[in-house]
């Protein structure tokens, strides 16, 4: 595992205007000074966090998805963040992960917000996955999956080989509860014996919900590595692959995990 260097992108999200969004993302990524091999970018990048799919929704290899790949391949960097999908009559809240090589993976949303009705207008995702990058195992995941640890939990083999080392969570998390964002994240780490990362946006959305980022990365230790506050900016962190292994090596917690299954 070589050291992986991401770049946070926390900012504020035009409400229900992917057009504008894509120019806004596109002009931020081209001014940022350094390299970098994952750009992370927040929950539903090209609306806002919106309830009305039938109208913001587009299918898969259409504008978003050809923008992800376009970029990645010009800034040779994966870029990720969670669009809305229509696919086969249902709505899905949807990451998708674009590599520079022209690959275009994803992960529908498992967890639906129901305090926002998002359950009533998208459906829910059925597996989690784990994408790959220098020798990395990555698991993604969306907002509101960040309360359910049993879904982003991590196992290992009795030879030490976990499911993943790096966890990340893209966000529109209300400033309203952003204690439980700070202190969720820092636990995902600790448990989970990996890397754990979180992108969240700020501003205020077509609803009136206001965000304030706190977009942050933390240690296997539950250590911070990076705090992004609460203005727009980009956060560029690289993580240690050889630190977590040594670490999983001197503190095998893993040992004593219990078994689980998910139906």
């Amino acid at each position: 595992m070589q050291n992986l260097k991401l770049a946070l992108v926390q900012t504020d999200i035009y409400w229900e205007d992917s057009g504008a969004n894509l120019a806004m993302f596109e002009e931020k990524l081209w001014a940022m000074d350094q390299k970098v091999d994952i750009i992370v970018l927040p929950e539903m990048f090209t609306t806002g966090f919106t309830m009305n799919s039938a109208n913001q929704a587009e299918p898969m290899n259409l504008h978003a998805s050809k923008w992800l790949l376009q970029m990645a391949g010009q800034l040779k960097s994966i870029i990720t963040g969670s669009v809305i999908i229509k696919e086969k009559g249902n709505y899905y809240n949807r990451l998708l992960w674009a590599t520079p090589e022209g690959e275009l993976l994803q992960y529908d949303k498992r967890h639906l917000f129901r305090m926002a009705g998002e359950d009533n207008y998208f459906s829910m995702g059925e597996e989690n996955k784990t994408f790959t990058c220098k020798g990395w195992k990555i698991r993604p995941q969306i907002c509101y999956d960040l309360r359910f640890p049993l879904w982003s939990r991590n196992s290992a083999t009795p030879e030490g080989e976990m499911d993943f080392d790096l966890l990340f969570y893209v966000a529109s998390w209300p400033a309203s509860r952003v204690m439980a964002w700070d202190a969720l994240l820092r636990a995902r780490a600790v448990e989970n014996l990996c890397y754990c990362v979180g992108v969240n946006r700020v501003g205020e959305d077509g609803n009136g919900v206001a965000y304030c980022g706190h977009s942050a990365a933390y240690g296997f230790k539950g250590e911070d590595i990076i705090q992004a506050g609460e203005s727009a900016k980009i956060s560029i962190v690289e993580l240690d692959g050889k630190a977590l292994l040594d670490y999983r090596t001197k503190f095998p917690a893993w040992k004593d995990s219990d078994s689980f299954s998910l139906d």
